[in-house]
């Protein structure tokens, strides 16, 4: 495969894994705002995603794709279905994503890579929609500032992104996953004492 036709795919492929979430997003943005938003929904899928992700540790299938130029259109396109399970508040996008594609066939460092690049579209997307549905209570002033915050988490996530491949490497997900459920029990400790 030639270098033009390899960037070709891998630009079909970060659109095909952003797709689905494009989608369930516009179809399922109210029911997300008005229903799940709430700090019970966030604590306990906080728990249950660091118990997912330890199971899935576990039971990790063969790797089949080791790399992200690797990465089929249709694989591509059951990611973005992974990614869709994050719009759940308390599950990480990331996680949805990187540990939908261990399940799949992909290794940890092809499925770190392809999650963030599909972070761009997905995260840009969500923004921009969300602005939009919110337009009326938006004033020039505040836009800029929304401008070079997500400015700044673009940048400060490209810088950690290596630092953070690096470390899933040597150490797998197990910490994320323990984080998550300390976090998280904290957090209905809290919930269940008021």
């Amino acid at each position: 495969m030639t270098h033009e036709a390899a960037s070709r795919r891998f630009v079909l492929n970060i659109l095909l894994g952003f797709l689905p979430a494009a989608v369930v997003g516009v179809l399922a943005h109210g029911f997300i705002k008005s229903v799940l938003f709430s700090p019970w929904v966030v604590a306990s899928t906080l728990v249950i995603g660091g118990f997912a992700i330890l199971w899935i540790e576990r039971h990790l299938p063969a790797v089949k794709v080791e790399t992200v130029d690797r990465i089929t259109p249709l694989l591509a396109l059951k990611i973005g279905f992974c990614q869709t399970v994050a719009m759940i508040p308390g599950v990480s996008r990331s996680g949805a994503t990187i540990m939908g594609a261990l399940l799949l066939g992909t290794g940890r460092k092809a499925a770190t890579e392809f999650s963030f690049f599909l972070a761009v579209p997905t995260m840009l997307g969500a923004t921009v929609y969300d602005l939009w549905k919110n337009r009326a209570a938006l004033d020039l002033e505040g836009s800029g500032l929304i401008a070079v915050g997500f400015i700044a988490a673009f940048f400060a996530a490209m810088l950690v992104v290596r630092g953070a491949i690096a470390f899933i490497s040597r150490h797998g997900f197990a910490p994320f996953a323990w984080y998550r459920i300390a976090i998280g029990g904290v957090m209905l400790a809290i919930l269940m004492l008021r």
